[in-house]
C-alpha cells in the first residue's frame, strides 16, 4: 500500500509539474480563434525592415541592421521568442552603435529546417553570421536562451566577441540528470503545439512582472501562428532548444568566460530559478553565476519580471551604453 501511495505522489506531483511547466514555458504556442491567420511566420509585422543571409545548412536567416556605429551589438532572443523581443531596445541603443538582431533558425521569419537544437548549433550559427558580415569583434547581447548561446559562442569563439550583456540569461541554473531527462519527456513536439488556446495570455503575463499593454503585440503573433504552415518546424524547435539548453550546461564553464559581462536580471523573474524544480530566489541564481564570471557585473532591477529588457527597457537601456561607454 505504502509503495503505491509513493507511487501516485510521484505521478501526482508529475502531472502537477507538466501542468505548470506548460503555463510557464508555452506561450509562444497558444492561439484565439479570433485573431487573424498568418500563412506562415514570414508573414509577420515587424518594426523595421528585415533582410535575409543564407548560411551553411540551407539556413537562410533573417536580421535587422540598423545605427552607423564603430562598434556593433548582436541581439539574440530567448526560447520561443523572436526580434520584435528587442523593441524596446534598439531603437534607442542604435543611436550610438550599429545594431543587428537575428531569428534564430527555427523562430520567427528565418527558416526552420529541423536541427538538433543544441546550444553550440546556435553558437556555430551566429559565429557563421559573424563572420559573413565581416563584424569582427561585437558585443552579444543574450536574452534568456539567447544569454546561454551567447555565452557559449563567447567561449567557442573568443576571437569574435568583445562583450557580453545578459538578460535573464538561461545556463546559470543547475539540473540534475534526472531533471534534464524529465525536460526532454516532457517538451514534446506534440505538448507544445497542443497547449491550449486560451491559456495564451496567463502564459505571457508569467515572463513580465506587470505586462505593459506595449507588449499586447506578442500575445497576437503567438496566437496567430498556430495556422502558419511552418508551426509544425516552430515547435519541433522550441522543443529540441529545450533539450539543447539541458544537455550543453555552461554553469560549470562560467569561470572560463574572459570578456566583460554585464548580468541584467529582473528580482521578480518567475522563470529563473524553475520554481517547481529549484526553489530559490532570482537574486541568489543571478549571483552566483555573476561570481563565477570574473569580470562581470551584476545589475538587480526592482518590480521586473524575466522580460526584463522589455519591461524596464529605460534602466536596462541605460545600464547597457554605461557598460558600453
Amino acid at each position: 500500500m505504502a509503495n503505491i501511495l509513493t507511487k501516485g505522489k510521484l505521478k501526482m506531483k508529475f502531472n502537477l509539474l507538466t501542468g505548470m511547466l506548460i503555463t510557464i514555458l508555452f506561450s509562444a504556442c497558444a492561439s484565439y480563434t479570433n485573431i487573424p491567420k498568418l500563412n506562415s511566420m514570414s508573414e509577420f509585422s515587424y518594426r523595421t525592415e528585415v533582410k535575409y543571409i543564407q548560411l551553411a545548412n540551407q539556413i537562410n536567416l533573417a536580421y535587422s541592421d540598423e545605427g552607423t556605429g564603430t562598434e556593433t551589438i548582436v541581439f539574440i532572443h530567448g526560447l520561443g521568442s523572436y526580434m520584435p523581443a528587442w523593441d524596446k531596445n534598439i531603437p534607442e541603443l542604435s543611436k550610438k552603435y550599429r545594431c543587428i538582431a537575428i531569428d534564430l533558425p527555427g523562430y520567427g521569419k528565418s527558416s526552420k529546417n529541423p536541427h538538433s537544437g543544441l546550444m553550440s548549433f546556435y553558437a556555430n550559427v551566429v559565429a557563421e553570421f559573424i563572420e559573413r558580415m565581416d563584424l569582427k569583434q561585437v558585443t552579444l547581447a543574450g536574452h534568456s536562451m539567447g544569454g546561454q548561446i551567447s555565452m557559449i559562442t563567447a567561449l567557442a569563439y573568443p576571437q569574435l566577441v568583445k562583450n557580453l550583456i545578459l538578460a535573464a540569461p538561461a545556463g546559470f541554473e543547475a539540473f540534475h540528470p534526472g531533471q534534464k531527462q524529465w525536460f526532454k519527456d516532457v517538451m514534446s513536439v506534440n505538448l507544445v503545439k497542443l497547449t491550449p488556446y486560451d491559456a495564451i495570455e496567463t502564459n505571457l503575463a508569467s515572463n513580465f512582472y506587470n505586462m505593459p499593454p506595449t507588449a499586447r503585440f506578442m500575445i497576437t503573433d503567438r496566437a496567430a501562428m498556430r495556422s502558419a504552415s511552418d508551426f509544425d518546424n516552430y515547435c519541433y524547435a522550441v522543443s529540441k532548444s529545450v533539450g539543447g539548453m539541458v544537455d550543453e550546461p555552461v554553469i560549470d564553464k562560467l569561470d572560463k568566460i574572459n570578456q566583460p559581462t554585464l548580468i541584467i536580471f529582473g528580482e521578480n523573474d518567475n522563470l529563473i530559478p524553475n520554481r517547481y524544480l529549484n526553489p530559490g530566489r532570482t537574486v541568489e541564481i543571478a549571483k552566483n553565476g555573476a561570481s563565477k564570471i570574473k569580470n562581470s557585473q551584476l545589475i538587480m532591477i526592482p518590480k521586473a519580471g524575466h522580460f526584463v529588457m522589455f519591461e524596464a527597457y529605460e534602466t536596462y537601456n541605460a545600464e547597457v551604453l554605461k557598460f558600453l561607454k
